[in-house]
């Protein structure tokens, strides 16, 4: 097995992952190497790996260094220590409500972890081999703490026994997870009581692994292959207004704001640098009819939550 790094100036990182994910579609490591450095790897045997002059182009300028090395042959355990079990605290300011009516938090974890020993806690089994988002980057936990405040607002009422099934009474609506990855958003939705859900990604990979996490975890997300780009967003439910999930890079998500032809009831959308977050708010208030309602920043990274205006 080999792991294939490249490092890259921070203030272009956002464009060469882009970049990135075109030649890796199964997704990338991520780690901060120093200051002003990026790096992001990819695994595989030789001849599933990009080839070097394609990821020095993908990298252009930006690039500061690409290497290879070859992994030890315990590679697939310490590949299991990185990735660790993420528990997103439930929404505050719940205590006027019943327990069994309060919105739970989210234990995200890989198949060979146990589950959380908390009460008031829904389990969600993400194989973080198989498609971007397993809730361990910043912007996919911000975007799942988001969901999760969202979803307190609107005062879901949990089905009796619920929590025990896996999927509770569809009462939040209809709701469109746009680059879904590998379908965490989209199945943290269903267990918090949206639907219908639809799940939208472009690689052929993250559709087959959204619909094998939606089956595993026992979550209704009917997920679907979708260039952003090319086709228009389809309808959900039949509802004009359906909350809509994009934990998306840049330019993908000026992309969304140019598709929706109205405003959604609820925007949650991540994978945004600290210093987009404002032009993106902004884009999305003039194009749309839409206001700001939180937002949420850790590390680089930043997600925002805007509603429709009257909403």
């Amino acid at each position: 097995m080999i792991r294939l790094a490249v490092r890259v100036r921070r203030e272009d990182a956002e464009v060469v992952l882009a970049e990135l994910l075109e030649l890796a579609p199964s997704g990338v490591e991520e780690a901060e190497v120093g200051e002003g450095v990026v790096e992001y790897a990819v695994y595989g045997s030789p001849g599933e790996l990009p080839e070097l002059p394609d990821l020095r182009a993908a990298a252009g300028e930006a690039l500061v260094e690409v290497a290879t090395s070859d992994l030890p042959d315990d590679w697939g355990e310490r590949w299991k220590r990185f990735h660790r079990p993420v528990l997103i605290e439930p929404p505050a300011l719940q205590l006027d409500r019943e327990p069994a009516d309060r919105i739970p938090g989210l234990h995200v974890r890989p198949p060979w972890e146990p589950p959380s020993e908390r009460a008031g806690v829904e389990e969600i089994v993400i194989d973080p081999g198989q498609a971007f988002g397993t809730g361990a980057h910043a912007s996919t936990r911000m975007c799942l703490e988001l969901l999760l405040e969202l979803a307190a607002e609107k005062g879901e009422r949990r089905a009796p026994g619920a929590a025990e099934k896996g999927v509770p009474a569809h009462g939040n609506g209809p709701l469109l997870d746009v680059g879904t990855g590998s379908g965490v958003l989209a199945i943290a939705a269903a267990r918090l009581g949206f639907g219908p859900i639809v799940g939208l990604d472009n690689e052929q990979e993250s559709v087959q692994a959204a619909r094998e996490n939606a089956r595993v975890n026992g979550a209704e997300v009917e997920v679907r292959h979708f260039d952003l780009r090319r086709e228009p967003l389809p309808p959900v439910g039949g509802a004009a207004a359906p909350t809509v999930l994009a934990n998306l890079l840049r330019p993908l998500l000026l992309d969304l704001a140019r598709s929706l032809k109205s405003a959604p009831a609820d925007l949650v959308a991540g994978g945004l640098l600290i210093e987009q977050a404002d032009e993106l708010v902004g884009v999305f208030e003039k194009s749309l009819n839409v206001h700001e309602r939180k937002r949420r920043t850790s590390g680089e990274w930043a997600a925002v939550w805007l509603t429709a205006v009257g909403a």
